[in-house]
């Protein structure tokens, strides 16, 4: 298999290397996080690590199931532990190890000891389990592939239009680049979901109804970039004949956001600079998998296009919000350490009623920060005023 340079995420880990904090690696299964330690392994070995100085140990592999234990794996780990030189530490689907806090916490205090870990699911960051590592851990919050890393790993830049509508409609998750036809990632998908669905929430949730878990995941695959609220699904789930309660679908929604299925965008009031507490929006961690779920009848440019979008500022370590202003509406409000930028985000605005109505909410925002409309339009970038109107493609592959 191909190996994919993730530099984003490489370059995290060189910055935290030697940090008395416990490096947890999150996200979906088949994101990359074991591709990523591997990555970084050879990197400090091509930079003077030596080959003793690193342990890694992978918890899905049969032949470490013993260590499951945390006594037998403490007894395992000691004697190879150095005095005179760091030793790293690289395991790999830790939720596995019994009580993996109190040890994982306990090599944590020998100072010559540096700890990665992943995770395929957020039990190790529930809020207990948080609690534990409180103060001692840093998260980094691994997806699929972004669509430049789909680009560069696919050698498409010579058509980057085509290279969108295969990343939308095969997959974002790295071994997708492996299979030939689109029956095989369908194929795949459907393992990578079953995994997700059977193993990571109806087994660990122990959710009453895998038919009504899989009608939300639908109906929430259907309505990416719709403001909901758990009320309204319930409802329309009900009386569509799939009688659900408002509880249950925060059980099954808060399911899919910890194995990191779906994503959730809180509203942002900007005016008021506080966050709201109803009617966010829900995005796929995969169009791939929104695909397989629905068809190709499910296609809508513009919700798609929204949803990359979303993802690609994840991607970009920003906290990503659906904005309010008065009674109008901003796609995502992106936040980090540098500031505030705003986006809206459309298939086309060359009809000038669609380009008035994305203006008119950027309009409303009275402060200095950039303002975007990214759409797919083959079009020069544009100023309205300190609008800038610019193609979402050449925005994620990082030259507008």
């Amino acid at each position: 298999m191909k190996r994919i340079e993730r530099t984003a995420y490489l370059n995290k880990l060189i910055a935290f290397k030697d940090k008395s904090l416990i490096k947890v690696i999150t996200g979906i299964r088949r994101c990359g996080k074991s591709t990523i330690m591997e990555i970084f392994r050879d990197w400090l070995l091509a930079h003077g690590v030596t080959d003793n100085q690193i342990v890694y140990l992978n918890f899905e592999d049969y032949d470490f199931y013993e260590l499951r234990n945390p006594r037998k794996l403490y007894e395992y780990i000691k004697p190879l532990i150095l005095k005179d030189r760091t030793t790293y530490m690289f395991f790999d689907e830790i939720q596995h190890v019994e009580n993996f806090p109190d040890i994982i916490n306990s090599l944590n205090l020998k100072p010559t000891v540096d700890i990665y870990v992943t995770g395929s699911n957020a039990y190790m960051l529930s809020s207990e389990i948080a609690t534990l590592l409180s103060g001692r851990y840093v998260e980094i919050a691994m997806l699929p592939l972004s669509f430049k890393e789909y680009v560069d790993a696919t050698d498409a830049g010579d058509n980057i239009p085509k290279a969108y509508m295969d990343y939308i409609s095969r997959s974002s998750f790295p071994y997708s680049l492996e299979l030939d036809t689109p029956s095989e990632v369908s194929d795949y998908l459907s393992g990578v979901y079953s995994t997700i669905v059977v193993k990571d929430i109806m087994s660990r949730k122990r959710l009453p109804d895998v038919m009504m878990l899989e009608s939300v995941i639908r109906f929430t695959a259907d309505n990416i970039g719709n403001i909901l609220s758990t009320k309204r699904i319930a409802d329309i789930m009900t009386a569509d004949g799939r009688k659900i309660d408002q509880k249950m679908v925060e059980r099954y929604l808060s399911a899919l956001c910890e194995t990191f299925f779906v994503y959730e965008a809180k509203r942002y009031n900007i005016k008021g600079k506080q966050l709201l507490k109803t009617l966010g929006k829900y995005y796929l961690v995969d169009l791939g998998l929104r695909r397989m779920l629905l068809g190709s009848r499910s296609f809508d440019a513009g919700r798609i296009l929204e949803n990359i979008v979303y993802l690609e500022l994840l991607h970009r370590q920003k906290k990503v919000y659906i904005g309010k202003v008065d009674d109008l509406e901003v796609d995502f409000v992106a936040i980090d350490a540098d500031g505030i930028t705003y986006y809206q985000v459309a298939a086309t605005v060359r009809d000038e009623k669609t380009l008035k109505r994305e203006l008119a909410s950027l309009q409303q925002i009275k402060d200095q920060y950039p303002k975007f409309i990214l759409t797919l339009d083959d079009d020069p970038t544009a100023d309205y005023d300190g609008i800038k109107r610019v193609n979402a493609l050449e925005w994620m592959m990082g030259k507008a």
